[in-house]
């Protein structure tokens, strides 16, 4: 019956902003940018080779309890990521990579205020 989740809203305040920093920023790739009937555009972006996508949404961003991450992104080396996306103006909150007994994480904010998160898993946690 279900098959697959296939893509999911972010809700951002500026969908031109919010697409630069996915893209030019955390290195998701552009897949569509459709208009719509009531106005604001279905625009999409993703991992390369990976069918999900996040529709970057025009709304109101919520917070999430205890400011836990609201997305993940799985990362080959976590200190790369961290990085290369610290060069690129991401900064992190904590500032450094956080270690847990399933791998390595490190979280930061889009430009509206939603907690991310790179991770590095290991053990039985590894995806």
């Amino acid at each position: 019956m279900l098959k697959k989740v296939v893509y999911v809203a972010l809700l951002v305040g500026d969908q031109d902003e919010a697409l630069d920093f996915y893209t030019n920023v955390i290195g998701l790739e552009k897949r569509g940018d459709y208009p719509t009937p009531d106005g604001p555009r279905f625009l999409t972006v993703g991992v390369e080779g990976q069918d999900f996508e996040l529709v970057l949404w025009p709304g109101t961003p919520g917070w999430a309890k205890s400011r836990s991450a609201v997305y993940t992104i799985e990362v080959e080396n976590c200190r790369m990521a961290f990085e290369t996306l610290k060069s690129r103006g991401v900064k992190f909150e904590p500032p450094e990579i956080l270690e847990f007994p399933w791998g390595y994480a490190a979280r930061f904010q889009d430009p509206d205020g939603n907690l991310l998160q790179v991770r590095e898993g290991r053990g039985a946690f590894q995806l």
